[in-house]
């Protein structure tokens, strides 16, 4: 039987089927590729077609036996749906489609997906990035979360849906796109430094005393902080 995670597969409630899900960044995807993973299912006799909450499609219930035929005949990566790594990059549609948009999410988030996807962290990570106040990438619940408004990116940092839910707060408005990413830099940079093992940000952030301390570590001058 294969661990969760090898050969990008993960094994399924009866222990003896498996998921694969592979990697869509932000969700966008074109009609040949959802043609070949219809196909494929069908061809090995998925149980289902699961759209995921981090915008993935992934092909649940087929044998151990098939697992690299599906990859083969996918020809595309696996997501990093499990370990200690950035996880997923969750995008909004922003100003390319939405009518609600103040940021171009979507872009930036592509951006960040190229960047941070699957890198290994102390802690599973998710980046969320909304371009509007609505947070439809749900980036209050990220351990960072961007979120745009007309005067450019508010960076948000902590947050966790988990076992221990716990709302991002507010480190930084008001950025331009480079400012954000520099932000975004400095703040894994120090998490991969200082986070114990298995240690959310949040719960980092919290145990040196929080956002205050969490923020003279990361900010620097180019960056304004929130409710300055």
């Amino acid at each position: 039987m294969l661990n969760d995670g090898d050969k990008g597969a993960i094994v399924q409630r009866d222990r003896q089927t498996y998921a694969v899900a592979p990697h869509i960044p932000c969700g966008v995807v074109q009609p040949e590729t959802l043609r070949r993973l219809a196909d494929v299912a069908e061809k090995y006799g998925a149980q289902a077609l699961k759209i995921t909450s981090a915008a993935r499609i992934a092909i649940v219930g087929v044998a151990e036996k098939d697992v690299d035929a599906i990859w083969s005949e996918l020809g595309m990566s696996p997501g990093f749906a499990v370990g200690l790594c950035v996880r997923s990059v969750k995008a909004c549609p922003g100003t390319t489609f939405c009518k609600r948009g103040q940021q171009d999410s979507l872009s930036l988030g592509l951006k960040l997906d190229g960047k941070y996807h699957g890198m290994e962290l102390p802690g599973k990570f998710k980046i969320g990035v909304s371009g509007c106040p609505h947070q439809c990438a749900e980036t209050c619940i990220k351990d960072i979360g961007l979120v745009g408004t007309p005067k450019g990116w508010r960076v948000l940092v902590g947050g966790n849906g988990g076992v221990k839910p716990r709302l991002a707060e507010e480190l930084a408005r008001d950025l331009t796109e480079e400012q954000a990413m520099g932000l975004l830099d400095r703040i894994i940079d120090y998490y991969r430094a200082n986070a114990g093992p298995h240690r959310r940000l949040g719960a980092m952030i919290e145990k040196m005393g929080g956002l205050d301390e969490f923020r003279k570590a990361v900010l620097d001058d180019s960056a304004p902080a929130a409710g300055t």
